[in-house]
C-alpha cells in the first residue's frame, strides 16, 4: 500500500491542499460556464469569428485587475498575514458565484454581468494567487518543498480536471446550478483556510511599499534563471493559448456542444495530473533547464496538432499532451522560484510570477480572440503553436544560465 506523501502528514498543509482543490474546482467551473455563455449569447447575433473575439475580451477583463493589482498585492503579502489575504479573496469569489447564480435563477443573464464578474474574479485571483503561493512554503520544511510543490500541482490540476466537466454537466441541469455549487465550494475553501494556524512571518520591512515593490521586480530581473523561466512561460503560453478557443471548437469545429466542451477543457489538466503524480513520486533532480525547454517545445507542437484536428479523440489527446508538457514547465518554474527566493521576498516574487502567468493566460485569450477575428480561430491556434516553438528556441539562446541549469539547488537564495 503506497505511503502518504510526507507534506500531507502535516495538518496545516493538508488544509491548504484541500482549500486549493476546492477553489480550483469552483474556479474552473465558473471559467468554462462563463466562456460558454458569452460565446453562446454572442452567436445568436454574430459570426463565429466575431463571437470568438468576445472570448478574448473576457480574458482581457480578467487580466486588467490582475495587471493593476498583482505587484501591489505581492508587497502586501510580505507585510500582512497571508492567510487573511487569501480568505478575503475567496470571500469575493463566493460573492461572484452567488451573483451569477441569482441572475441565472431569475432567467436574465446580461452579457455585461458576465464581463463585470469576470473582472471581479480577476481581482480575487490577484489577491489569492500571491498570498497562497507565498503561504505554502511556510507550511512544510524546506527539504519537503519540491514534493509539496508537486502536490500543489496535483491539487490544482485535479481540480482543473473535475471542474470543467462538472460545470458543463451542471449547466445542462440548469444554468444556475454550476454557480450555486461553485459558491458552496468556495465557502468550503474559506473554511479550510480558517483552519490553518498562524505561520512564521518575515520581519517587518524597513522599506517603503513602493521601494519593496521595486526590490521584488529587481530581484527577478537580476536573477537570470528566474527571469528566463518566468518569461519563457509568459510568451510561450501567450502565443499557444488554444484553451481560449475551446467553445469555438466545441460548437463550430468539432460539433460536440457544451457536453463535449467539459472534457475538452479538462483534457489539459488530466494530462497535467498524470505528469504531476509522476513528478511527485519521482521528482526531477537533474537537467532541469533542458527539460523545461523541451516541455515548452512539446507544448507548442501539441497546440499545432490540436489546432489542425477535426477529430474529437485526437483533439482530446493533443490537449492532454499539452497539459502534461505544461505541468513539467510549471513544476520547474515553481521549484526554482520557491527555492531561490528568500522568505521575506516570496510574496513579491510570487506576485511577479503570478502577473506573468496571468498575462500568459488572460492576454493569451485576448491574443487568440484577436487572431480569430482577423485570421480565423483555427489559423490563430496553429500559428500560436508555431510561435511557442520559436520562442523556445530564442529563449534557449538568450538565457544560457537556464538552458544549462542542472539541479534546483545550484543557486541559494540571496
Amino acid at each position: 500500500m503506497p505511503s502518504i506523501p510526507a507534506p500531507l502528514k502535516i495538518r496545516d498543509y493538508r488544509a491548504f491542499w484541500v482549500a486549493r482543490f476546492f477553489a480550483t474546482v469552483a474556479g474552473m467551473m465558473m471559467v468554462v460556464v462563463i466562456g460558454w455563455q458569452v460565446y453562446d449569447i454572442a452567436r445568436e447575433s454574430m459570426s463565429r469569428d466575431d463571437a470568438a473575439f468576445l472570448l478574448g475580451m473576457i480574458g482581457l477583463a480578467q487580466f486588467l485587475p490582475l495587471f493593476c493589482l498583482a505587484l501591489v498585492v505581492g508587497v502586501i503579502a510580505d507585510r500582512v498575514d497571508r492567510r487573511y489575504i487569501a480568505r478575503a479573496a475567496v470571500a469575493l469569489e463566493i460573492g461572484c458565484a452567488g451573483v451569477l447564480g441569482w441572475l441565472a435563477l431569475a432567467g436574465d443573464m446580461p452579457m455585461l454581468a458576465l464581463f463585470v464578474v469576470a473582472a471581479l474574479l480577476g481581482v480575487g485571483r490577484a489577491f489569492q494567487g500571491p498570498s497562497m503561493a507565498a503561504l505554502a512554503p511556510n507550511l512544510v520544511p524546506r527539504e519537503l518543498l519540491p514534493q509539496a510543490i508537486a502536490l500543489n500541482s496535483i491539487s490544482w490540476q485535479s481540480g482543473a480536471v473535475l471542474g470543467p466537466p462538472l460545470g458543463a454537466f451542471l449547466y445542462a441541469v440548469s444554468p444556475a446550478t454550476p454557480y450555486v455549487v461553485a459558491a458552496i465550494l468556495f465557502a468550503l475553501t474559506f473554511i479550510c483556510l480558517m483552519i490553518i494556524r498562524p505561520v512564521p512571518r518575515p520581519a517587518p520591512s524597513v522599506l517603503t511599499p513602493w521601494r519593496s515593490l521595486v526590490e521584488g521586480i529587481a530581484y527577478v530581473r537580476h536573477n537570470k534563471v528566474l527571469l528566463g523561466a518566468i518569461s519563457l512561460d509568459l510568451f510561450a503560453v501567450l502565443l499557444g493559448g488554444a484553451t481560449a478557443m475551446l467553445p469555438v471548437y466545441a460548437r463550430d469545429v468539432l460539433h460536440v456542444g457544451v457536453e463535449g466542451l467539459g472534457p475538452l477543457r479538462a483534457a489539459p489538466s488530466a494530462g497535467a495530473v498524470l505528469m504531476a503524480v509522476l513528478l511527485a513520486s519521482r521528482p526531477l533532480r537533474r537537467h532541469v533547464g533542458p527539460v523545461m525547454f523541451g516541455s515548452v517545445a512539446l507544448f507548442g507542437l501539441a497546440t499545432i496538432v490540436f489546432g489542425l484536428s477535426t477529430s474529437y479523440p485526437l483533439s482530446l489527446a493533443a490537449l492532454a499532451v499539452l497539459g502534461a508538457a505544461d505541468a513539467i514547465s510549471v513544476f520547474v518554474r515553481g521549484s526554482l522560484i520557491q527555492l531561490h527566493t528568500p522568505d521575506d521576498m516570496r510574496g513579491r516574487v510570487s506576485s511577479v510570477s503570478g502577473l506573468f502567468i496571468s498575462a500568459s493566460n488572460e492576454l493569451g485569450e485576448l491574443e487568440s480572440g484577436l487572431a480569430a477575428r482577423y485570421i480565423g480561430a483555427v489559423s490563430g491556434v496553429v500559428i500560436g503553436g508555431v510561435g511557442a516553438i520559436i520562442v523556445t528556441v530564442l529563449w534557449a539562446w538568450r538565457f544560457p544560465q537556464l538552458r544549462n541549469a542542472d539541479r534546483f539547488d545550484q543557486q541559494k537564495p540571496a
